[in-house]
């Protein structure tokens, strides 16, 4: 039933992504986090980035400008289309992208002096597993950023979007990360999301970024 799950979720998101930027709450989540990250001043112009999950590119556009390439991965088609597009009205070089899907069997090629991620990791089952495939991809002494929803009991996704996480607790993330490798682990909110509740009034919630290292 998992498999079926994850294999709906594609096919929604590929007839999500030709308006998945009219949302403006969608597009300011990723503008924030992308600031978040660009305020850690990891990047220079001669690292090559991976974004997984990058979806319609909001945040790689954001990061492209500040390194050598980005490689926005995404399982979704309809997503990577709609972020071709916009490379190729922009006349941008330095993106490319790539179809990986971790539910499929596909593995992240290639090595990057940084890998970034944000609001996909509560849509892959197996969060151990792609950390060591994050961390076989970043080069030594290369940068891993991971942003997405601290424990929200389900409320953020009541759209019926499936997930396997509920959000997730800093600490156990971190603890992951050590084991697959990383170090120098640290985190920081990055965004607060505010939305009407169901019964009225708002509702928020806040999305972490963590940024830690792989050793040289």
């Amino acid at each position: 039933m998992q498999e079926r799950k994850v294999a709906d979720e594609t096919v929604d998101f590929d007839k999500k992504a030709a308006s998945w930027d009219d949302n403006p709450g969608r597009v300011k989540l990723a503008h924030d986090v992308a600031g978040a990250i660009l305020d850690e001043n990891i990047f220079t112009p001669d690292m090559d980035v991976l974004e997984f999950g990058c979806g319609t590119g909001l945040v790689t556009l954001k990061l492209s400008p500040m390194v050598r390439s980005v490689t926005g991965v995404d399982g979704s088609q309809g997503m990577l289309s709609v972020l071709e597009a916009k490379i190729e009205a922009q006349g941008l070089t330095n993106i490319k992208t790539q179809l990986v899907d971790p539910s499929t069997g596909t593995v992240l090629e290639g090595a990057y002096h940084a890998v970034v991620t944000s609001m996909a990791l509560h849509h892959v089952k197996d969060i151990a597993a792609l950390i060591g495939q994050f961390h076989r991809v970043t080069l030594p002494g290369g940068y891993l950023c991971l942003a997405d929803l601290d424990p929200d009991e389900g409320r953020f996704h009541r759209e019926n979007i499936p997930v396997f996480h509920k959000g997730f607790d800093r600490k156990m993330l971190e603890k992951i990360l050590v084991e697959a490798g990383f170090y120098a682990v640290g985190d920081k909110t990055a965004a607060i999301v505010e939305r009407p509740a169901p019964g009225g009034g708002i509702e928020s919630f806040s999305v972490f970024l963590i940024t830690c290292r792989k050793r040289g």
